[in-house]
């Protein structure tokens, strides 16, 4: 692999090229501009913007809101086709479309397998990766409702991994491609690829104010367990007492949560600020002391490492996507999930009350997130691509 960016991905392009492929047709079920966007689509565009800038094509294909839009973004195209749900069936259409004309040869294929697989090994017979960040597993029970949970679990457990027991998946953590290993998928067909983080996260520590600020960026989905951090901060202002939280992001449990902080009367300590731009997230992260997560399920805690990068150490739950992510006492703790917000609220306040512990974990912070790089990524992302030319051609 070569060590500079660039001519690395340059050469990657000239493989593909060279075996006949023009195009990189990916497929994912949200897109960077969805209302519930989060890292899996800040992920997408971050690679697929350097792999266009190489001069590769790029189609994006995932769900809309509203009508059919189809735009260039970040120098590759974007088509919204289909709802949240129809999105699935229409691009699988397409597919098998393409393939019984055998259009579809000049073509690799991204699969981004988020919850729901789009079966690209079953209609694709060109070279092509999968990107699984993480197994949901008990997520479906906050995402689908009644008794369609355990068909969409089924679904991604037992029924759809059979299929994919030949493709190169590629994961973000030694954690999550473990679960993926669980899955049925071989060792040797999944590929660990942290993700990077953006220069523009830098630290400035003379932002920090004196009342120590607590930031939790995240979606507002019950898998992000927003009010489970909210009720920690609670916990650790009983303690340090000035100490203030910012939770940046929207999502479905948005009302839920202002109810929360109006009930208890808190808004002079607690807001939410919904979703913001990118100089106000780096704002946020540099004036912080802590990031805080307590999500049960991630592909790789992005908000953690974007903090890191800007000397914000994380207290995070102790889960498969934060490992990794966060180094355990060198970029910040790790705690038992089972132990709630009582863990957490221990775990700042031993934090936040020592001040050379916490400059120790910045140090850490700055240091870890230094080695994670988006351009080193998406040649990486590239590479393990080119990989596939091989064999997947031959079937």
């Amino acid at each position: 692999m070569s060590t500079d960016p660039g001519a690395g991905l340059d050469a990657a392009v000239s493989a593909l090229h060279a075996a006949g492929i023009s195009r990189v047709r990916s497929f994912a079920w949200r897109d960077l501009d969805d209302p519930d966007a989060g890292g899996s689509e800040v992920h997408a565009d971050e690679i697929f913007s350097r792999w266009a800038s190489a001069g590769l094509e790029i189609v994006h294909r995932t769900s809309t809101h509203d009508r059919r839009r189809e735009f260039v973004r970040n120098g590759y195209r974007v088509e919204q086709v289909g709802s949240r749900y129809t999105v699935f069936g229409r691009a699988i259409a397409a597919g098998i479309g393409r393939a019984l004309r055998r259009s579809g040869r000049c073509e690799a294929v991204v699969e981004i397998w988020n919850g729901v697989p789009w079966f690209s090994p079953v209609w694709h017979r060109g070279p092509g990766v999968v990107w699984l960040h993480h197994v949901h597993d008990q997520m479906w029970r906050d995402v689908l409702p009644g008794p369609v949970a355990p068909i969409g679990r089924a679904l991604e457990m037992r029924l759809a991994p059979r299929w994919y027991r030949r493709s190169q998946v590629a994961t973000l953590s030694e954690s999550s491609a473990s679960h993926i290993v669980d899955l049925g998928i071989a060792p040797e067909h999944v590929t660990v690829i942290a993700p990077g983080v953006e220069q523009r996260f830098s630290p400035a520590p003379h932002r920090r104010g004196a009342d120590p600020l607590i930031v939790v960026v995240a979606r507002l989905a019950p898998v992000k367990r927003v009010q489970r951090a909210l009720e920690a901060v609670e916990m650790v202002r009983g303690t340090l007492g000035s100490v203030r939280v910012e939770v940046i992001g929207d999502g479905p449990d948005r009302q839920s949560l202002q109810r929360w902080i109006d009930d208890r009367g808190a808004g002079d300590w607690a807001r939410l600020r919904g979703r913001v731009d990118d100089d106000e997230l780096v704002d946020a992260y540099q004036r912080a002391r802590l990031v805080l997560s307590a999500s049960y399920a991630e592909g790789w805690g992005m908000s953690l490492t974007e903090g890191a990068a800007c000397g914000t150490p994380a207290v995070a739950t102790d889960i498969a996507g934060h490992r990794g992510a966060v180094i355990d006492g060198v970029s910040g703790i790790l705690v038992d999930d089972a132990a709630g917000a009582v863990g957490l609220a221990e775990a700042v306040v031993a934090v936040l009350s020592d001040s050379e512990r916490w400059s120790r974990l910045s140090t850490g912070a700055i240091e870890h997130a230094a080695s994670l790089s988006w351009d080193a990524v998406a040649q990486r992302q590239l590479e393990l691509l080119v990989g596939t030319l091989a064999g997947r051609s031959q079937r």
